[in-house]
């Protein structure tokens, strides 16, 4: 409603500014397209600011947003990124400012697409099928290799030449299969799927050249990522250039930038290998002479000790020392003999020199009873008896006068 005012009955500011705020208030959540021209987001804050403008005129109108709201979106918008925006607008009394309170923010076009997207990366990544725990080994040389390609591309050009050039004897099974468009999906799937069930297949190359975002749908679909993510056979992606990335290279067990770099990856190149067992035999080969050298080494220090050179030299010089031992024992032995009879001698001289034999051979004669006592003293005797004398030389009868 229009307000009665008058030079004499102004309104004041502050009530002009609420009066406003309650008009727009009153407007309610609406929805708004925009081109994004300021972005701010300051870590640590959790409010984002940003600036929308109208790209057909020339005007501008600031957004806020809480972080989470932000955050389902940060992945695929920044500045110049068309949004449509789900917001209440809000005033600011203080500052006369009008501003738009935003609960969810959507990209436009392609970035719609790239939301989505993300939105079914985070949950398969969520359930696991991306883990690195997942990815299997690819083996070293394949028997044969799985190859699923658009028919006469240059893709499957590529993969054949290099890895033939690389590995003359490699072995394919190739499936052709739609690249893009709505075939794409089943056809790829089905594909995998038969070479996986292949008993000579081990390893899968899925190739395609580069494309624009919407050519490279099909290989971030959800079906071939789980077909892919149940093979028992290593998978490698091979899609678009570099910088292309959809969720097949997430998933797959080995991600090459390109189709050729997946052919180099694959097949090991034969003149690499002979140089590596060339350059292997050689370490062998030095590896066994210096074992050689040092154990000969070994063996002529060994042989070279006195022990080795003379093993009798020290049974000859137990041989030595028991003959000096055996010598000196019969030397000692000997003394004590020879010290033994002179102890002997002397001893029989002596007990000759003080036998009674000795005394009757100077003269002296031994006076005996018939019972063979000697007399010592003549009141032993009577006249008449009849004695012994015991000489020298014998004995003879004697009578006591």
């Amino acid at each position: 409603m229009a307000l009665n005012t008058s030079p004499e009955a102004p309104l004041p500011v502050g009530q002009v500014s609420r009066l406003i705020g309650g008009w727009i208030d009153r407007l309610g959540a609406v929805w708004v397209e925009g081109q994004i021209t300021q972005l701010s987001r300051r870590p640590g804050q959790g409010v984002v600011f940003l600036t929308l403008r109208d790209p057909a005129h020339d005007i501008s109108v600031g957004v806020t947003c809480y972080r989470q709201v932000f955050d389902t979106v940060a992945d695929v918008v920044s500045e110049g990124a068309r949004v449509v925006v789900h917001a209440k607008p809000e005033w600011y009394a203080p500052r006369g400012q009008l501003s738009l309170r935003a609960t969810e923010i959507r990209p436009v076009g392609m970035g719609e697409l790239l939301v989505k997207l993300e939105q079914l990366k985070r949950s398969l990544a969520a359930e696991g099928l991306f883990a690195p725990g997942r990815k299997k080994p690819l083996p070293f040389l394949p028997h044969r290799v799985g190859l699923v390609c658009g028919r006469a591309s240059a893709a499957e050009r590529d993969v054949l030449e290099v890895a033939r050039r690389r590995w003359p004897a490699v072995r394919f099974e190739v499936r052709n299969a739609a690249v893009q468009g709505v075939h794409a999906v089943p056809q790829v799937v089905q594909a995998v799927k038969e070479l996986d069930g292949h008993p000579e297949v081990d390893v899968i190359v899925v190739a395609r050249g580069g494309g624009s975002v919407e050519d490279l749908l099909p290989f971030s679909d959800e079906r071939l990522v789980r077909a892919v993510a149940d093979c028992r056979t290593p998978v490698v992606s091979a899609i678009g250039h570099e910088p292309d990335s959809p969720l097949l290279d997430l998933v797959a067990d080995l991600r090459a930038s390109t189709p050729t770099d997946a052919a180099k990856k694959v097949v090991p190149d034969v003149g690499e290998e002979l140089e590596r067992v060339r350059q292997l035999r050689s370490r062998a080969l030095r590896t066994v002479r210096g074992l050689l050298d040092r154990e000969e080494r070994g063996l002529a220090h060994t042989l070279g000790r006195p022990s080795m050179e003379r093993p009798h030299r020290m049974v000859d010089d137990r041989a030595a020392e028991l003959d000096a031992l055996t010598a000196r024992s019969r030397r000692v032995l000997g003394h004590l003999l020879d010290r033994a009879d002179s102890e002997l001698s002397h001893t029989w001289a002596r007990v000759v020199s003080l036998s009674p034999a000795a005394t009757l051979e100077r003269g002296y004669a031994v006076l005996q009873s018939p019972d063979g006592a000697v007399v010592r003293s003549p009141d032993e005797v009577s006249g008449g008896d009849e004695l012994r004398a015991r000489v020298a030389e014998g004995e003879l009868s004697v009578r006591v006068v």
